[in-house]
């Protein structure tokens, strides 16, 4: 295990650098990761729909994940998307096994799986605006609501999306486009 390089009080490590040191099991490196972006994929998973009570195993998910990944990361790319990208698999993961979990239990107890689970935003108590949007963005395709929250509401250029996805920057404009016509359909018949 290498420590990380000594850095003045004023300056501290990049997240590149932070990164390749995880690369090199630097658990201390991987702390500090965690510490910078755990808020920023908080809410990423919560606009996800990620339920509250499984935010945490998704997030603990990533930073496994980080650990196994870090040696082929690209330094070339933000690790601010790169994280994100990781973010968006394990959401997707999640999604599926909750998916299929809930439908092995309601075959189970002979419960039509439609009824079975309430949305994450449907349990949620904010203000009406907030809830409005909320029920927005669950309308939203799962691949239109990623591209939505990573670039407009988690500040990621199209590229870091694109690259954070997977997906042609052209595929990130258009899913964009038409989820913010959708959303803004949704809140005009709201209103």
């Amino acid at each position: 295990m290498t420590a990380l390089p000594l850095v003045s009080a004023q300056s501290a490590p990049r997240d590149g650098d932070l990164v390749a040191a995880v690369g090199r099991d630097d658990l201390e490196a991987l702390g500090k990761l965690f510490e910078r972006y755990e808020p920023l994929l908080r809410r990423y998973f919560g606009r996800l729909g990620v339920a509250p009570g499984d935010v945490d195993d998704v997030i603990q998910a990533v930073f496994l994940e980080v650990m196994r990944a870090a040696e082929r990361y690209d330094s070339q790319y933000s690790v601010k998307s790169w994280l994100c990208g990781i973010a968006t698999i394990m959401a997707r993961r999640h999604h599926r096994s909750l998916a299929r979990w809930t439908a092995r239990m309601a075959a189970w107890a002979g419960v039509e799986t439609k009824d079975a689970i309430a949305t994450p935003y449907e349990i949620v108590e904010h203000d009406q605006a907030a809830r409005i949007l909320e029920r927005a963005l669950a309308g939203l395709s799962e691949k239109k609501r990623e591209v939505f929250v990573l670039v407009t509401l988690e500040g990621l250029s199209g590229e870091e999306a694109a690259r954070a996805l997977g997906v042609p920057l052209k595929t990130v404009w258009t899913r964009l486009h038409y989820a913010r016509r959708e959303l803004r359909a949704a809140l005009e018949q709201s209103s």
